[in-house]
């Protein structure tokens, strides 16, 4: 015969297993949510630059040798200054994320990059100049080689007068440091039907990299479906 004491122990023992359930679905439940919370604000956080639109407005950009540019919308700059030997660079951009951007660094090469694999982000130059830009705003990128002893100097001298594709690479990230995305950019030299018109750059973009957070592309549920 089962006593009371039996019966309250199991009773008791049943509640406590209950409760346990229910504590532990709460904790998931309350995790999940916060983890919702947690992806939603670093959406509204997150930067994603772009060209402009041919239709953005010009923007100014300034050298430290007095050296300025006016860039119309959806166009860049690669001039070589016989003057001051500097190979000035910039292009007009657009943040089209939700959040403040800020370049952190870039990298240049003459020509088209064949391989589509990400960079290292140890190899970009370092930004010399604090750019940033607002969500859904226009801004610009500039950078210049100024020492004739850079490796890749005689490199943008030549691309400056000759080139007809330049590959600039960005690496930026959100106005807290994180979020980071490398951003490729393809420059085309574009020569206007109008008499006596100066050649231009216009500006392309070719492929966006992920680096603090998982890449699209690298899903298999993205990659395992049909082209």
């Amino acid at each position: 015969m089962i006593s009371w004491e039996i019966i309250a122990s199991l009773a008791t023992a049943g509640g406590t297993l209950v409760l346990a359930v229910a504590t532990f679905a709460s904790v998931r439940s309350a995790n999940r949510a916060a983890r919702v919370a947690q992806e939603s604000l670093q959406v509204q956080m997150r930067p994603m630059i772009m060209p402009s639109r041919l239709t953005d407005p010009v923007q100014k950009i300034f050298f430290m040798e007095g050296k300025h540019l006016r860039l119309e919308g959806g166009r860049g700059a690669i001039e070589f200054d016989d003057g001051t030997g500097v190979v000035y660079m910039a292009m007009s951009l657009r943040n089209a994320g939700q959040g403040i951007s800020v370049i952190h660094g870039w990298r240049f090469w003459s020509g088209r990059e064949a391989t589509m694999l990400r960079p290292d982000p140890d190899g970009f130059r370092p930004q010399g100049l604090d750019l940033a830009m607002a969500p859904g705003d226009v801004g610009f990128w500039e950078a210049a080689f100024r020492d004739n002893n850079d490796p890749q100097y005689a490199e943008a001298v030549e691309a400056a007068k000759d080139a007809e594709l330049v590959t600039i690479d960005l690496l930026y990230g959100d106005d807290d440091g994180s979020q980071r995305v490398i951003s490729r950019m393809v420059l085309r030299r574009f020569v206007p039907d109008t008499p006596d018109a100066e050649p231009s750059w216009l500006t392309t973009v070719v492929r966006h990299w992920n680096l603090d957070r998982p890449d699209p592309r690298d899903r298999p549920d993205v990659n395992d479906r049909p082209a």
